[in-house]
């Protein structure tokens, strides 16, 4: 697709505000499903997985006026990621405390069930980040775009049917299918670009 790499540093700098509701609600738009999902893929349930979002929105506002983002030196994806392993960290380690000899084996379980290293983790990461950013664009992107463009495109993109197939069922020329097709990827890319 794209360079996933970079956060927009305009957000970064914007959400500084606390004040700023429209920051705060792209920022929040885009990372708590990041967060959330990447919890529960830790085996956090529901509510557990929707503390930990809040604790890690919370540690945000309350840093990221110390934060001095310099992508060359490391990207806010990776400050973000170090939050978020933090408090399941702190989240795990609270629940260890907790446990008391009930014989209920699902908790060690879970435990053992966790990515054992940080390279793992990293990686899940850097995998799902890269999927809630996708989800995140092709949302605006399909809002932006006729109904039978959105269609031609994931239709040949995600879906991987032929343009000549994809035409006949919308009722397009070929040509028209593949236009479409160019300009949401297009879309997309800049849309990722600018937000990341």
């Amino acid at each position: 697709m794209t360079e996933f790499h970079v956060t927009r540093s305009s957000l970064l700098l914007r959400i500084r505000d606390a004040q700023d509701e429209s920051a705060w609600g792209e920022f929040v738009e885009i990372y708590s499903p990041l967060v959330y999902g990447f919890a529960r893929k830790q085996g956090l349930q529901d509510a557990d997985a929707i503390d930990v979002t809040q604790d890690v929105l919370r540690i945000v506002s309350r840093t990221i006026g110390r934060l001095d983002y310099d992508p060359l030196r490391g990207s806010f994806r990776g400050w973000l990621f170090t939050i978020v392993r933090n408090e399941l960290k702190d989240w795990f380690s609270k629940q260890r405390s907790s446990v008391t000899g009930t014989g209920d084996s699902s908790i060690a379980k879970r435990f053992e069930e966790l990515p054992a290293t940080e390279s793992e983790q990293s990686a899940l990461w850097d995998q799902e980040h890269h999927k809630r950013i996708f989800e995140w664009a092709a949302e605006r992107v399909r809002g932006e775009v006729q109904e039978s463009t959105w269609r031609a495109f994931w239709q040949t993109t995600v879906d991987g049917r032929s343009g000549k197939d994809v035409a006949a069922e919308l009722g397009m020329s070929v040509a028209a299918v593949y236009l479409a097709k160019s300009r949401v990827m297009a879309r997309l890319k800049e849309l990722v670009r600018t937000s990341e």
